[in-house]
């Protein structure tokens, strides 16, 4: 078996995008208890300003969803980020394996510290250090693949350069991982900005579709989507077409066919619309019909992620503890 490890931060309601582009994926790998260890990483949520109860209700439900999409922790290892120690002291010996210029590289810094800024917010130093606290996530359970979004590729390189500047400096320690990206549908585009992608953070827009969302609301979110201006019909382009081909991308993860070959389908982006809406509707329904289970018994949402953070510490403190001997430190 292959060791993976993901997660997912609770800064809003998980979006289409996060199912299609993550969950799903998650839940079609080889799940084994010891190899796939999916985490709530809470404690990014902390690197821009922030209400606390909202953190912690995201979270929770963050959690519960994990769950109704399918992850089994008889099967693979569900946690709270916060809950295991090991995140937060290998954090800080990989902050002095980094380099100051590596962080400030970062192209999710250099926007998010600008949208801080413009909003008339400091940049909070966590903001800038995340990728480091990222890549400990990674490195602690010896991590071979990361499943993630495109947007997050530059963040897992900086977890391979770190791993492999830290084992030529102290001796080895640290697997390398490498990034998995989903074939299909790995980033789902807004509806109505069909170049920025759609994310659980934007607050509620007409242009997101959320896994909690009621039918009529899907329907309508996805009727309205934004296509294309111009006569050519239902072609798959992304870069001259974006949205269209962002409904296609949609339709495809939903059905399993391929998005170039359904765009010969049809003569109309009315007809298009339907299909997507019915397909979105039908992928998401039994997942809100198990996460109301569940939301309905947080006591046994709460024991799996008990149970999930004493597995995932179990994993960890060896690889934590050789690193704090490799880089100089003496023993507890």
């Amino acid at each position: 078996m292959t060791r993976i490890f993901s997660g997912i931060k609770p800064t809003g309601h998980l979006t289409l995008g996060n199912y299609l582009g993550a969950l799903r994926q998650w839940v079609a790998a080889d799940q084994q208890p010891d190899e796939a260890l999916f985490c709530v990483v809470d404690l990014h949520a902390l690197t821009v300003e922030h209400d606390p109860a909202r953190v912690r209700r995201l979270s929770r439900q963050v959690a519960t969803l994990f769950l109704a999409s399918g992850l089994d922790p008889q099967k693979c290892t569900l946690f709270m980020q916060s809950h295991v120690d090991e995140h937060t002291r290998l954090s800080y010996v990989l902050e002095c394996t980094a380099t100051d210029g590596e962080m400030r590289r970062m192209i999710q810094y250099k926007e998010k510290s600008a949208q801080a800024q413009a909003a008339g917010e400091g940049v909070r130093l966590s903001l800038l250090t995340y990728p480091v606290l990222m890549a400990a996530d990674i490195l602690a359970y010896g991590t071979e693949e990361v499943p993630v979004g495109e947007d997050q590729r530059q963040h897992v390189e900086l977890a391979r350069d770190l791993a492999v500047r830290f084992n030529q400096r102290y001796g080895h320690t640290f697997t390398v991982p490498k990034v998995t990206l989903p074939k299909v549908a790995a980033r789902v585009m807004d509806l109505q900005e069909p170049t920025s992608k759609m994310g659980k953070s934007g607050g509620a827009g007409p242009g997101v579709v959320f896994m909690l969302d009621e039918p009529g609301v899907i329907r309508k979110k996805v009727m309205r989507a934004v296509t294309d201006s111009g006569d050519g019909g239902v072609v798959y382009d992304r870069e001259a077409r974006p949205g269209v081909a962002n409904l296609l991308d949609v339709l495809a993860a939903c059905t399993g066919g391929e998005p170039a070959a359904l765009a010969e389908q049809y003569s109309g982006y009315g007809a298009l619309k339907r299909d997507v809406a019915d397909a979105v509707v039908e992928l998401l329904r039994p997942v809100q019909e198990r996460h109301a289970e569940l939301a309905a018994d947080p006591a046994a949402v709460e024991k799996v992620l008990r149970e999930g953070a004493g597995r995932a510490r179990a994993l960890a403190r060896p690889v934590v503890d050789r690193a704090y001997r490799a880089i100089g430190l003496l023993e507890a």
